[in-house]
């Protein structure tokens, strides 16, 4: 039987697309390379958030061409522009298709050239699936958003927002936690927006907080991780995605992107919100759960950023303190407003992004020194290097520390004794929990 070659660019959404796929194609008795030159044909699932994604897509266009492999290219590059370079002769499989990988899969073998770019919703729960950690289930739910920013490509890949049914997901979930899932990542391209195309479902409206209260009600042994969600969809749930968090099967994890501390380029992004309710969504949530790990995104040299408002954003991020910031670059995508706009010179957007990194990286270390000391459980969900095991705590803060294998999928007791930028080092002894 044919191998085949995976190749996964960009989100946890992505991620998902890549382990149905490899599901349906495992089903049908294919086998699997870890290496391209081995592999009968290559599968890239393509990415369009940030330029550096697109320059290694055609990297690695031009190497795999130059070796004359059999390439499918899924994703949102070709499902956002069919005529993108490096896809012409080849077969494309859009974000709305990845259940018929299969009929690609073997039309590509037989050298014929097969284009799947309908966009149809429709469920894709509860398909054959194949996780690449057998302890992390990725829950897709549900597809596209509501927004229409004018930095983002992703939107002409992913359409408005699909949202699955509460009653699949659970379902979805309920089967991941008998295969042994012991971390559930619930993921989209806006979880905030979840159930808001649904209307009305019985006397309430379906939002992110009644879908988790369905999931945390399942009867077994599992934690969440909650996706990214949007501060202006968030609001109107405010208080009662709050009481929601504070389950104990919740992480206590919120990612909230901010993008810019002005409101004046908030306006020119489209984003919907203000500056001023972002930080009531952090106050709120940071008054409830003290100790919850805030994770934020931030764009640097969007068009129309003046240096003040640059600096009004590192002002409000130093307020704010996030632990975790997602730094971009501005890169004008092809086809989105943004990149019809006057560009700040590439020097400066480079300038501005080095400074917030510096600033994240300082205020990273800070935040984390915090935790040396701290005692209590941790989910080891995969191992490290050098005999090394990784975890999450309560808060979602990654571990590592020395340990037995047969401690992956268990919670660990756990003491912390150091920290870097992005991590913390624990040692793994149930007697520190004593």
């Amino acid at each position: 039987m044919p191998s085949i070659h995976f190749i996964t660019q960009g989100c946890s959404a992505n991620q998902a697309d890549s382990e149905i796929m490899w599901g349906i194609l495992k089903e049908k008795g294919f086998s699997f390379s870890d290496n391209e030159d081995n592999a009968d044909i290559v599968v890239i699932n393509s990415c369009t958030v940030k330029g550096p994604t697109l320059s290694f897509f055609r990297k690695k266009m031009k190497e795999l061409e130059g070796k004359d492999k059999k390439i499918i290219v899924a994703g949102c590059i070709p499902q956002s522009n069919r005529n993108f370079e490096h896809l012409n002769g080849h077969s494309l499989v859009g974000t709305f298709q990845v259940d018929r990988i299969g009929e690609a899969v073997k039309q590509t073998l037989e050298g014929n050239k097969i284009v799947l770019l309908e966009k149809e919703n429709k469920p894709r729960l509860n398909l054959p699936k194949t996780r690449l950690n057998p302890l992390i289930e990725i829950v897709p739910i549900l597809q596209g958003c509501l927004s229409s920013c004018t930095f983002c490509k992703t939107k002409h890949a992913r359409g408005n927002a699909f949202s699955h049914s509460p009653e699949a997901i659970v379902r979805h979930i309920s089967w991941a936690a008998r295969e042994g899932a012991k971390e559930i990542w619930l993921t989209s391209q806006d979880n905030s927006v979840y159930g808001l195309d649904f209307g009305i479902v019985g006397k309430e409206k379906m939002n992110l907080a009644k879908l988790l209260e369905q999931i945390c009600a399942i009867p077994r042994d599992f934690m969440i991780r909650v996706g990214m969600a949007n501060p202006k969809y968030i609001l109107p749930m405010l208080d009662e995605l709050i009481t929601s968090f504070k389950h104990k099967k919740v992480y206590k994890f919120l990612h909230v992107p901010l993008q810019s501390g002005s409101n004046k380029v908030l306006e020119d992004m489209k984003r919907g919100y203000t500056t001023e309710d972002y930080a009531l969504i952090i106050k709120r949530f940071k008054e409830e759960i003290p100790e919850i790990t805030i994770s934020t995104d931030i764009i640097c040299g969007f068009p129309t950023e003046t240096r003040e408002d640059f600096e009004k954003t590192v002002a409000l991020i130093k307020a704010t303190r996030p632990d975790v910031i997602n730094i971009s670059k501005f890169w004008p995508m092809q086809g989105t407003p943004a990149a019809r706009m006057k560009q700040i010179e590439g020097s400066e957007r480079k300038r501005r992004t080095a400074e917030m990194v510096k600033l994240h990286t300082k205020m990273a270390l800070e935040n984390n020194k915090n935790w040396i000391g701290w005692k209590g459980k941790v989910l080891m969900t995969e191992k490290g290097k050098h005999g090394t095991l990784k975890g999450r705590n309560f808060a979602y803060k990654q571990i590592i520390a020395d340990g037995e294998e047969s401690l992956l999928g268990k919670q660990a007791g756990c003491r912390i004794v150091g920290c870097g930028r992005f991590d913390l080092r624990g040692d793994l002894s149930a007697a520190f929990l004593n």
